[in-house]
């Protein structure tokens, strides 16, 4: 009983870790895309993960593997990769319906577009932190000893 159980419940997880891993890989190939990501030196899986994490915020469901989180997965796949469909039109029409309104689709695409903008801002951030870190500790590094502050062994300065 507890091997069907067992089969079962992985029956379910593979379909939900595919629909998942595909939303992942249509970021990234926007991230490929992206200016922003070669300009500021942001590796693309990087962002990408940032930008899935972010969205799935404020996707419909509880858990991550919630049916409507992973109809959500879907629909955002097929909204990232919809210029690239031979009929765009069709597809818009199957996303609207998908989405449940026009509106919601409109929704879903803000709230893929409000992550994008929170992660470069969060990555740009991470990497400016860094830099300046770095540079502190190049000052400190680079600051020499003179002889005429460095201790004596009584305590007071040399002369």
């Amino acid at each position: 009983m507890k091997k069907i159980l067992l089969l079962s419940l992985a029956a379910l997880l593979l379909p939900a870790c595919a629909d998942k891993n595909q939303y992942e890989q249509a970021v990234l190939e926007q991230m490929k895309k992206e200016a922003d990501i070669k300009d500021y030196k942001i590796t693309p899986e990087y962002m990408a993960k940032c930008v899935v994490d972010t969205t799935a915020k404020n996707m419909p469901g509880i858990f991550p593997l919630d049916p409507a989180r992973l109809t959500a997965y879907r629909n955002y796949t097929k909204m990232l990769t919809l210029t690239e469909s031979h009929d765009p039109k069709k597809v818009l029409e199957e996303l609207r319906t998908d989405f449940g309104s026009a509106k919601d689709l409109a929704e879903a695409h803000t709230n893929y577009t409000e992550s994008l903008m929170e992660c470069y801002t969060a990555v740009i951030s991470e990497s400016e932190e860094a830099e300046k870190d770095k540079s502190e500790d190049v000052k400190t590094e680079a600051a020499p000893v003179t002889p005429q502050s460095a201790p004596t062994t009584d305590g007071s300065p040399s002369k």
